[in-house]
């Protein structure tokens, strides 16, 4: 039953929508209603209201962290490495991402889970975590496209946890990265057509 408590619990928190509820917070309506329709950060910065966008990545962050570190200690793994790659941690950081961009309060439609994958990684072993952040914060200083700089970042995560010896968690990280980079197609049909608009740029 411990994975699929762990499941339940990182579902439940991933799919806390922070986008949506912060933007009707400060009056400016439905954020689906804009731009790409997404409820995640880069979104919610085409509303014009950048620290909005600042506490959308935070709390789609920290859901993913929380979702992991939660299970780690509910069931009493105190060990940065399970044994298993389908033990509690493992699926609570799988769950929080499908709970982000899959939430049943908003009929599945959700977001495209690279800030709560960030989250996830640093979870997991912060040596994943800093990879993350270093190759998303890196790329998107650089080139200023964030789903390039989110598909790179899911990438080298799992690269970067079976080259550190996270072997356990390899094979949730490779289901995340396939999931991610699967939610920005059609951002990858724009990229390849020279399209896809820059951070801060309306679409």
């Amino acid at each position: 039953m411990d994975p699929f408590l762990a499941a339940l619990i990182g579902y439940l928190l991933g799919s806390i929508p922070f986008g949506l509820l912060l933007t009707r917070f400060a009056g400016l309506g439905d954020v689906r209603n804009i731009g790409s329709g997404n409820i995640g950060a880069t979104n919610v910065l085409r509303t014009g209201n950048k620290r909005l966008a600042a506490f959308t990545l935070l709390g789609d962050l920290a859901k993913g962290l929380a979702s992991v570190l939660i299970a780690r200690a509910l069931f009493d793994q105190p060990d940065p490495m399970p044994q298993a790659a389908y033990g509690p941690v493992p699926v609570a950081a799988l769950a929080a991402v499908l709970g982000h961009c899959f939430p049943v309060w908003l009929g599945f439609k959700g977001g495209k889970g690279v800030a709560t994958n960030a989250g996830v990684c640093f979870g997991l072993a912060w040596p994943i975590g800093l990879t993350y952040a270093l190759v998303w914060i890196g790329l998107l200083a650089g080139i200023r496209i964030s789903s390039l700089a989110g598909m790179s970042a899911v990438v080298c995560a799992a690269i970067a946890a079976a080259l550190l010896g996270y072997t356990a968690f390899v094979p949730v990280l490779i289901v995340i990265a396939v999931l991610v980079i699967w939610l920005h197609r059609d951002n990858v049909k724009r990229l390849m057509r020279g399209e896809e608009p820059k951070v801060g740029a309306k679409k």
